[in-house]
């Protein structure tokens, strides 16, 4: 597919993955239309792109309405949607005992719900164009990892929802991939870091390539390559393959007992950070849920 003059909707748009992945589209003559919960930040990127290119509207995924609505406006902006990007996320972390519910449902709402919500309100749409969907559901998908079950499990439900979504999408003309980055370097990675010095020894045990992080202007150029080729899965960085086919091996009773070896001293540490930061959400995603509970 060429990006040249094609309309590509952006959920979580506000910076990250999503904003990088705007801005490499808008450089391949692409229109924008981006959604997230930072106005100002999607307005700085579409001045970047520039404003015939590229419009924002603030959106929380997990209101259908909304999504719906902000839908309506990009068609209505530009005439058409040819590609989605189902980025929005949020990553909550915390064990059973220390996340909450009202966190773990919000981790539900944003990343399996607001994807669903975003494939069921663009489907007319890139059903006329026979465009190209894509969703975000991370090597996470695949790797479960102890404190970041509601991360882990919701996007492990949207992989397999974007899986079903394709079959069921087929006889369309639409085309379907799911995306799976490692640790990128983005600002939910980074606030991890900041919160929880277990979180970064966590991931200094993990195996190549698990404890690497990537770019996020590789990741970016991963997933619009991945447009432009209509791919069913994209890797990031493409070492995720590797992990991606031994997910039988990762999730085998040897592999889970060896992990709870690890995570026998690590887990304690973790809920004692969680405990004392009060939340199971970076400051910057907790802003943007006033119940959240730890």
């Amino acid at each position: 597919m060429d990006l040249q003059d094609k309309v590509v909707f952006i959920t979580g748009g506000s910076r990250g993955i999503g904003a990088e992945v705007a801005r490499q589209c808008g450089a391949k003559g692409a229109k924008v239309f981006l959604a997230g919960l930072e106005p100002e930040l999607m307005r700085q990127v579409c001045d970047e792109i520039g404003a015939d290119s590229a419009d924002s509207v603030e959106l929380d995924v997990a209101d259908l309405p909304a999504v719906e609505q902000a839908v309506a406006a990009a068609v209505k902006r530009f005439g058409r949607i040819d590609v989605v990007l189902a980025n929005a996320g949020i990553a909550p972390y915390g064990t059973v005992a220390t996340v909450g519910r009202e966190t773990f449902d919000r981790a539900m709402a944003v990343n399996v719900t607001g994807v669903w919500n975003t494939l069921y309100a663009t489907l007319p749409y890139v059903s006329e164009t026979k465009g190209h969907v894509m969703t975000v559901c991370s090597v996470a998908s695949f790797v479960p990892l102890g404190g970041l079950h509601a991360y882990t499990a919701s996007k492990a439900a949207a992989e397999s929802l974007t899986a079903a979504f394709a079959m069921e999408v087929a006889h369309r003309g639409v085309t379907v991939g799911s995306v799976h980055p490692s640790w990128i370097d983005t600002d939910m990675v980074r606030d991890a870091k900041a919160d929880l010095p277990s979180f970064v020894k966590i991931r200094k045990m993990l195996p190549w390539p698990l404890h690497s992080t990537t770019s996020v202007q590789e990741c970016a150029a991963a997933i619009v390559k991945g447009m432009e080729k209509r791919s069913a899965r994209v890797f990031s960085p493409g070492s995720v393959e590797i992990v991606y086919w031994s997910r039988a091996v990762l999730q085998s009773p040897r592999a889970v007992a060896l992990m709870r070896r690890i995570s026998k001293d690590l887990i304690p540490q973790l809920e004692d950070e969680i405990r004392g930061l009060g939340r199971s959400l970076s400051k910057r995603e907790a802003d943007h849920m006033p119940h959240e509970s730890a």
